[in-house]
């Protein structure tokens, strides 16, 4: 896969039981550019997509524990990454159930490595394409969507995944209050509220650090509900 001057290296989870199949998918994937991380059961899955970006999902559709179905159901609840599902079976009942959860594409085992790597390619560059024009711009606040960049003043910020998903957040709501609780679902994928606020205290309080004196001005504190960030384009001297 060809990449664009300055576009990150694309990540890959993939989700299986099965450490030969694990090893096949991942090499496929890597030979056409993509890093990978790797889960073997859907709750494993789970912690990564809650605790770091990734831009494509391969699934087996049978897991320990909750199944692939289950999992992209619960994935689709707060998020639009592309979602390529691998099966054994290859019945129209089973692909239908998984286009039904969510999955955005089916490949049925066995496969062309070559095929999946393909099928993988078309997914995300179908997901940039949508994204490819989402900037989110706030004043002197600009946010780069797909790449995953931001800058303030025009000086590059230098984020951690959770801050830039924070931020975006917060820059694509600007002008509206955003709640603890939506905070939670939108940033760290979680409906779980103990303990959120102090996490989203901690994050708010080091993306502050990173925007410096403008910090304050561009995350106001709605007390007893959430944050806001006013449009500061419709500010008056």
């Amino acid at each position: 896969m060809t990449e664009m001057p300055g576009e990150p290296t694309p990540v890959a989870l993939v989700v299986d039981d099965e450490r030969q199949m694990v090893a096949i998918v991942e090499f496929a994937l890597q030979t056409q550019g993509f890093d990978c991380v790797t889960a073997g059961s859907a709750e494993a899955a789970w912690h990564v997509l809650t605790s770091r970006h990734v831009d494509l999902v391969v699934l087996d559709r049978m897991l320990p524990g909750a199944s692939g179905e289950d999992l992209c159901r619960r994935i689709r609840s707060v998020s639009d990454v592309p979602v390529l599902m691998l099966t054994a079976k290859g019945t129209e009942n089973d692909r239908v159930d998984g286009f039904l959860a969510g999955a955005d594409d089916y490949v049925t085992k066995p496969f062309s490595p070559r095929e999946l790597a393909l099928r993988a390619q078309a997914l995300l560059r179908r997901t940039r394409s949508r994204a490819q024009t989402e900037a989110l711009r706030n004043g002197p606040l600009v946010v780069d969507v797909p790449a995953r960049t931001a800058t303030w003043e025009g000086r590059a910020l230098r984020l951690s995944d959770v801050e830039q998903r924070l931020l975006t957040v917060l820059a694509r709501h600007a002008g509206s209050v955003v709640t603890w609780r939506d905070l939670l679902n939108e940033v760290w994928f979680t409906a779980e509220t103990a303990g959120g606020r102090d996490m989203i205290k901690t994050t708010v309080y080091r993306l502050r650090q990173h925007l410096g004196s403008g910090g304050e001005r561009l995350i106001v504190t709605v007390r007893g509900t959430g944050y806001l960030m006013p449009r500061l384009d419709e500010e008056r001297p």
